[in-house]
């Protein structure tokens, strides 16, 4: 089986708001089988330019139930949140 991960590069523009976002995504993971493995701030670039402080890594099954997860509507419900709280480039990669 090819797991596929969402990985998110992120710059807070809005820490409250950013807080209360990461709250509610846990909920929003758990049908689709998404498992957080990693959050964190960048320590460093070693090439090229990476504009963005922070970054998070999801597990899911397969990119099937990835872009479940993130079409849901469960989910989509808190994308005006994301945005108003941070800046995100969102990817979907498969091993």
């Amino acid at each position: 089986m090819n797991h596929a991960y969402a990985i998110g590069h992120i710059t807070v523009k809005c820490p409250e708001r950013w807080a209360e976002y990461r709250a509610r995504v846990p909920a929003t993971l758990a049908p689709w089988g998404g498992v957080l493995v990693f959050r964190g701030r960048v320590a460093e670039v070693f090439s090229g330019e990476h504009p963005h402080s922070d970054t998070v890594v999801i597990r899911f099954p397969d990119l099937h139930a990835l872009r479940g997860w993130h079409d849901s509507p469960e989910y989509q419900a808190l994308v005006p949140l994301r945005r108003e709280a941070a800046d995100v480039v969102l990817l979907a990669c498969e091993e």
